[in-house]
């Protein structure tokens, strides 16, 4: 039976395709190797993560196009990581997180409903708890007050979700990942950025005058919780599943700077910034409904995962990228 993972070429769309992969799956990604930033950079990590998946390049917005892949394939599972990303983009584009986040979804959704697709696993965010929610935040709690478009999109596959879940029967479960980091990451969130910059000696930005927490979760840790919510599909009352995928230890961003400043052997160079539209000054996940439901069991410090990071920039980009 083939799993589709759309997304394929994203961070975690390639971790996932390998680790379905070496578990003897059928897989086949989907990706549309956008330029939100580098196609070659996710490229380059299809090639070192999963080089022998079988990916086609489709955008979510080609309504014939995925039905004709669906017709293909008929795909027993369907794990949807592709989306437009990014807090701070929404700000400048927010018709891609329309195009991608809402109507892309809703084209999934429909996919998914006629081709009976035994088990739809998608990506959600911890941003969707934005105002409203406490630390930690737990499945339970509002999420009505985004801080942001991408944020809102997210929330609002949650509710298409339930919506084709309870009209349909869909069985789907929403991951709410929080800040992810990894070798082949994206080069736009601060694992990356603050890795290159203090590689390269040049200064790095600090927002909020560096006075953030947040719940980083390493790659490893995310696709684990990603194959356990698969393989727990939800029972037929109860179609329709929300969970936090996250570490349960926020850790205080100078900390963050701090490790990442000991594996690339200098100092950080920090521009203290006032915080940033969209931005969450702590993230923290209860990942008790997942261990309870899964088994999901996060093991990953950043003191273990931060330095291959460091290690996989410098050489990738060069010590001066």
């Amino acid at each position: 039976m083939t799993v589709l993972v759309t997304g394929a070429a994203g961070f975690i769309g390639a971790y996932t395709c390998q680790a379905l992969a070496a578990r003897g799956e059928r897989v086949v990604g989907l990706d549309n190797y956008n330029d939100y930033y580098d196609p070659q950079l996710k490229r380059d990590r299809v090639a070192a993560l999963c080089p022998q998946t079988d990916i086609r390049v489709l955008d979510l917005g080609d309504r014939d196009g995925l039905a004709a892949l669906f017709e293909e394939l008929q795909p027993a599972r369907v794990i949807h990581l592709a989306a437009q990303a990014g807090v701070r983009y929404s700000l400048q584009n927010p018709h891609a997180y329309v195009d991608s986040n809402l109507a892309g979804f809703v084209n999934m959704l429909e996919l998914c409903r006629h081709h009976g697709v035994q088990h739809l696993v998608y990506a959600s965010s911890s941003s969707v708890y934005g105002d409203s929610a406490t630390p930690p935040f737990s499945e339970d709690q509002r999420v009505d007050q985004p801080r942001s478009l991408y944020a809102a999109t997210k929330a609002a596959n949650e509710l298409m979700a339930h919506a084709y879940a309870q009209l349909y029967g869909l069985r789907a479960t929403g991951l709410r990942f929080f800040t992810v980091y990894g070798a082949w990451g994206r080069p736009d969130m601060a694992p990356l950025l603050f890795s290159r910059a203090v590689l390269a000696g040049r200064p790095i930005e600090v927002f909020n005058e560096g006075r953030m927490r947040r719940d980083f979760t390493h790659v490893s840790d995310i696709v684990a919780g990603i194959l356990g919510a698969l393989d727990a599909a939800p029972e037929a009352a109860h179609p329709h599943r929300l969970f936090n995928l996250g570490n349960h230890v926020p850790v205080a961003l100078e900390r963050f700077i701090e490790v990442i400043a000991t594996a690339a052997g200098r100092a950080a160079d920090k521009r203290y910034r006032p915080m940033q539209p969209g931005d969450m000054v702590e993230t923290m996940a209860d990942t008790s409904r997942a261990r309870a439901a899964f088994g999901f069991d996060p093991a990953t410090p950043i003191e273990t995962g931060l330095p291959p990071v460091v290690a996989w920039c410098r050489d990738y980009f060069g010590a001066d990228a």
